[in-house]
């Protein structure tokens, strides 16, 4: 066969020249977290041992995941049409995967009659859905398998955020729609992930339901998102017996500075839990399991080879090491030949053949007839409709909502925002400006142990204390009016804040950035705010700064970074807010929001909202101007708040209400 089998010691690579100092900072403790987790795995040397070690990791993933739904109900399947084929037939299929969650696939079936193994075989980010792996599920079909395609969330006929007037979501393509779902289930305490798996489970549901189909012998498959959801599924649950997901299996060593992945493939408290990626694999032994990849893909091969490497040595505790390979083929990311070939090879061999090696003509592959996507349909009009993803997480989100009290709030804003030692943090000034009545800083200073952050200070030249201003996500030129008006200020850029943001995700801001924190288990909110505070520790230690008279002024989402360090810092006597949403319960209202993900602490919004907070700063002062929901529209008529009238466009204004 075209395929390269390797095992190759593993190197840990340097990060990336010119990479955010914040990612290398995070990068460094995710390196220290997967350190620890080798170690323990190297120490494990017999079944015994290793069994008990899966039994820890699978309920630590089902408990990151907030359970699987507890639903038994219905599948209420409907076959919506079919094409035949001269060997084969596909079969149009709808079922709920939970009530009115319709999910649209294909089921490709031979057509010489009995009973067949069953590959269940999940979606990459293809927009268009099934149609994109046709060649490979009727190549199945041709060699004895029933195949079901079905699609993924936000995908193909289930498209999130649904408007016709322009053929496809307001949201944008499929990672974008998987970022929307996945910062609303992380308000719910839960991972996107689970609602694929879920998605995955109820498609084996129906899958072996089918007289057609041997439940005893069933393999999964899948490419890129299609293998991760094909590496998950097959790890939780013991139907799927053969595994071969593509273009996915790797490892955070590199991952997490590199391709981290959306919202299903980065789960919080990942990396924190003592958990990597080899552990789906270590679930499984010693069933077979085919790693899958590509010389040019972005998920990287060194990281593909360390995950095999650890791998092959846990199936050799249970003395299968026959059982798992790796399958390489040319190019970028995808599956071309060399692996299509190497995933029929090992489906044949696993789930018809036993132990026996196929003719070559068994698993070569071959020539299809491709149908256009509107034909592999299964709703007539091309969307399935039913409810939306963000309705069945809100419906989780109250289920689960229970009140906490000011003082454990308070607790849990101390752990994700250590307050600092209060000390003086040493300054570095980078540049410096000399104005007539205002003097300007560029300074740098230490936030944590290891990792520096920037700020503007804009000084009065005037003489004798004066109140001061921190600034977050305000203008240059509100700061300088500020400081020409007789006050301190600092504008200061908390952590991650420079990192460029993909134009291509105009929605959700820095996902990225507290994905990455999240899967270390800190979030991008309690730094952030744990950096206003440090900023308050260089005001207040200044001469020419009245103590007494610290405020905090912030725009956007940069708001909720300020109310929590208002609530953990007593030194602030004020926080003025302008355009900041009101409430993150509010983010589930509609199936779009906008920044969600620089605002997240998963699970704390399940006990408490925004207004707990300010009651804690109370009664020091909160001034909010312009309260917004979660796309920056101004909600109006809210007690409490104040509202810009014509004339009062000015930035500024909102510091003086």
């Amino acid at each position: 066969m075209r395929i390269l089998l390797l095992c190759i010691v593993w190197t840990v690579a340097a990060p990336l020249p010119g990479q955010d100092r914040f990612v290398q900072w995070m990068d460094r403790i995710a390196q220290k977290q997967l350190d620890a987790r080798e170690a323990a795995v190297a120490k494990i040397r017999t079944v015994e041992e290793a069994e008990a070690r899966k039994t820890a990791v699978r309920a630590r993933l089902l408990e990151l995941l907030g359970g699987l739904p507890d639903y038994n109900g219905p599948l209420n399947a409907k076959v919506t049409g079919r094409l035949e084929k001269p060997r084969y037939t596909i079969e149009k299929v709808i079922f709920e995967s939970l009530p009115q969650l319709y999910v649209t696939a294909n089921l490709y079936l031979p057509r010489d009659g009995g009973k067949h193994p069953g590959i269940l075989f999940p979606l990459g980010h293809w927009d268009n859905g099934k149609p994109a792996v046709q060649r490979t599920a009727a190549n199945l079909a041709l060699k004895g398998f029933a195949v079901l395609v079905y699609d993924p969330l936000g995908q193909g006929e289930r498209q999130q955020a649904y408007d016709r007037r322009i053929g496809g979501s307001l949201a944008g393509g499929s990672v974008e729609q998987h970022l929307m779902a996945g910062g609303q289930s992380v308000l719910a305490g839960e991972s996107f992930a689970r609602y694929r798996i879920w998605d995955a489970k109820r498609a084996l549901d129906y899958l072996v339901s089918r007289p057609e189909v041997d439940g005893g012998k069933i393999g999964c498959t899948g490419c890129s998102g299609g293998g991760t959801v094909a590496t998950y599924i097959s790890a939780l649950d013991s139907r799927i017996k053969v595994a071969a997901p593509a273009c996915y299996m790797n490892t955070f060593r590199l991952l997490f500075a590199g391709p981290t992945g959306d919202s299903e493939q980065t789960w919080p408290g990942f990396l924190s839990s003592g958990l990597d990626l080899a552990d789906y694999a270590e679930l499984f032994a010693p069933k077979p399991w085919l790693i899958s990849s590509t010389v040019g893909d972005f998920f990287p091969i060194e990281g593909a080879r360390h995950f095999f490497h650890e791998a092959r040595n846990w199936y050799g505790i249970y003395g299968a090491r026959e059982k798992i390979k790796w399958a390489i083929g040319p190019g970028g990311h995808g599956t071309p030949v060399e692996v299509r070939e190497a995933i029929y090879e090992w489906m044949i061999r696993w789930l018809k053949n036993g132990k026996g090696d196929p003719k070559e003509a068994d698993w070569k592959e071959e020539p299809v007839d491709f149908e256009p996507d509107f034909r592999l349909f299964a709703e007539a009009g091309g969307q399935v409709g039913g409810r939306g993803i963000f309705q069945v997480i809100k419906e989780v989100f109250d289920k689960r909502r229970v009140a906490g009290t000011k003082e454990e709030m308070l607790a849990e804003l101390r752990r994700i925002a250590p307050s600092p030692d209060q000390r003086p943090p040493v300054t570095k000034v980078i540049s410096e400006t000399a104005g007539v009545e205002v003097r300007t800083q560029q300074i740098a200073f230490e936030t944590e142990p290891g990792l520096e952050i920037e700020g503007t200070l804009y000084i009065p030249v005037a003489r004798g204390r004066k109140p001061a201003m921190l600034l977050l996500d305000v203008k240059a030129g509100t700061a300088a009016k500020l400081a020409a008006d007789g006050h301190v200020t600092l504008a200061l850029t908390p952590r991650g804040s420079k990192e460029p943001v993909n134009p291509v995700f105009r929605f959700s801001g820095d996902w990225l950035t507290n994905t990455r924190a999240w899967l270390i288990g800190r979030n991008l909110p309690g730094m952030r705010a744990a950096d206003v505070m440090r900023g308050v520790d260089l005001l207040v230690a200044r001469g020419d700064v009245n103590a007494a008279s610290v405020r905090v002024g912030a725009r956007g989402v940069a708001g909720v970074w300020a109310l929590i360090a208002g609530a953990l810092d007593p030194r602030i006597s004020k926080v003025s807010l302008d355009r900041t949403p009101n409430s993150w319960r509010s983010a589930l209202d509609q199936p779009l929001h906008r920044d969600l993900h620089a605002a997240l602490i998963p699970g704390f919004a399940l006990r408490w909202d925004l207004e707990d907070i300010i009651r804690a700063i109370s009664p020091r002062p909160v001034a909010w101007t312009d309260p917004t929901n979660w796309m920056g529209t101004v909600q109006g008529g809210i007690a409490g708040f104040h509202y810009r009238t014509f004339e009062d466009l000015d930035e500024s204004w909102f510091l003086e209400r």
